[in-house]
């Protein structure tokens, strides 16, 4: 059995090793589709019945109900993305002879170049007295990466040849406080204490001068904070607040709110992303219920909501940037970086979630979800979101908890999101995009109650 020693060494590498891991583009928008692998393995329905301790980054009031415990977990990620561009090139040419040709980048693109990444988690738990708890939950929530290489997309690089794509990587750092104001009702407060970073690579076509003579206007209000400057490290705070409640021997009742989270701005891509590199992350609210409906038998729903459109950076439309001079608007703060400069045009997200487990016995219990959520992006928004096709809808997951003694247990998970592809609108100057995806994840998570 692990030692109290032990068991914070482990904690502490587990942290070390969060802030120092890779994440891929995520399964509802950028978020994963659950906190913790219990809650993975049922589609990500969660938020009234907590099984780990890394359930309370999501609802705080589940320090109150988990007990004494450690958890130490890790995702397998495996998402693949491809996208197809076509009427590419400015068709007629304002100035004949300086643009490329129609079609120059016309073609199927894979932009899985990278395709495996390893998500950690972990999270203590600690019973103070009979109304207070406490405990700190560590989880990747996701982040969006594209890697197209073989010479990336001329569109995107200028024809350099340059390998394209972004990588976006968040990791919440969630110390919460819970209260229990009788035997049936408690009450959360968490910090979300975030680290979040960022690289771009291979968009050489937004950070120059569109046309080789003097006097036309850049794309971008900062062209050398565009691309190819290394991951920049940004650090935010936010808060979440959540409550459980048992509404009968059978029944229990969640809810939770996270607000939304103040990140430093990305310096180094100040002139790619809307209001000079600006990266805040969304606020969200859902509400859940768990049923027992027998002794062996648990069924559990979620709906939660994620509020992309928001935030500047994510929701501004790629319309926007027809207001920018360089493309013969009369707006500067319309440009890349700017305030009014476009972004990925999300629109905000509504997530439902069904999970159901059964005990079959004291050694095993096995679990079963789906996970919906209609994608975020528009038609006419896909051709930026080539970088970040985060397109997938429904999600089926299998997952299992294996109790190796009284205090230790084996959790895992499995998950299939299910390929979506968008056909996009065209998009004047730039051609059409279609994007797709589907993904895979397989996790698992040891855990010692104390």
């Amino acid at each position: 059995m692990p030692t109290r020693q032990m068991k914070v060494q482990l904690l502490t590498l587990a942290v070390a090793t969060a802030l120092a891991s890779g994440s891929a583009l995520a399964t509802n928008g950028y978020a994963m589709h659950g906190v913790g692998i219990h809650a993975k393995g049922m589609g990500g329905a969660s938020i009234a019945l907590p099984q780990d301790a890394v359930s309370i980054g999501q609802n705080p009031a589940a320090s109150a109900v988990v007990g004494n415990r450690v958890d130490v977990g890790l995702d397998v990620f495996r998402p693949m993305r491809d996208a197809e561009l076509s009427e590419t090139g400015l068709n007629p040419c304002p100035a004949p002879g300086f643009c490329p040709p129609p079609g120059f980048s016309n073609g199927k693109f894979d932009g899985s170049e990278s395709e495996w990444f390893f998500i950690p988690e972990a999270a203590y738990n600690r019973v103070i007295d009979s109304k207070w708890s406490a405990g700190v939950s560590l989880y990747g929530n996701g982040g969006m990466n594209t890697d197209y290489g073989d010479g990336g997309i001329p569109l995107f690089n200028g024809g350099t040849g340059a390998d394209s794509g972004i990588n976006l990587q968040q990791m919440f750092i969630v110390p919460t406080f819970a209260y229990k104001i009788d035997e049936k009702n408690s009450v959360g407060f968490g910090a979300n204490i975030v680290a979040q970073g960022f690289k771009a690579y291979g968009l050489q076509s937004f950070a120059g001068q569109p046309l080789p003579f003097p006097g036309v206007p850049y794309f971008s209000t900062s062209p050398s904070n565009v691309t190819d400057n290394g991951t920049d490290w940004t650090w935010g705070l936010g808060f979440r607040l959540g409550w459980l409640g048992q509404v009968s021997d059978t029944v229990t009742l969640g809810a939770y709110y996270s607000s939304r989270t103040w990140m430093q701005e990305f310096d180094d891509y100040k002139g790619l992303f809307a209001e000079k590199g600006a990266f805040d992350i969304p606020q969200n609210f859902g509400v859940g219920i768990a049923v027992k409906a027998t002794p062996q038998l648990t069924i559990a729903a979620d709906v939660v909501y994620i509020d992309y459109s928001s935030i500047d950076s994510i929701n501004n439309p790629v319309g926007n940037f027809y207001n920018c001079p360089a493309l013969m608007g009369s707006n500067p703060n319309a440009c890349l970086g700017g305030d009014d400069g476009p972004g990925f045009g999300w629109d905000s997200q509504t997530i439902f979630k069904l999970g159901v487990q059964y005990a079959i016995n004291n050694e095993w219990t096995v679990r079963g979800g789906w996970n919906y959520a209609k994608q975020p992006i528009p038609e006419s928004q896909t051709m930026f979101n080539v970088l970040a096709p985060g397109v997938v809808e429904n999600h089926l997951s299998l997952g299992a908890s294996w109790y190796l003694a009284k205090d230790q247990e084996l959790t895992f998970q499995y998950t299939h999101a299910f390929e979506t592809e968008v056909d996009g609108d065209f998009t004047p100057g730039f051609g059409t995009a279609n994007i797709k995806m589907y993904q895979d994840s397989f996790g698992v998570q040891y855990s010692w109650k104390m």
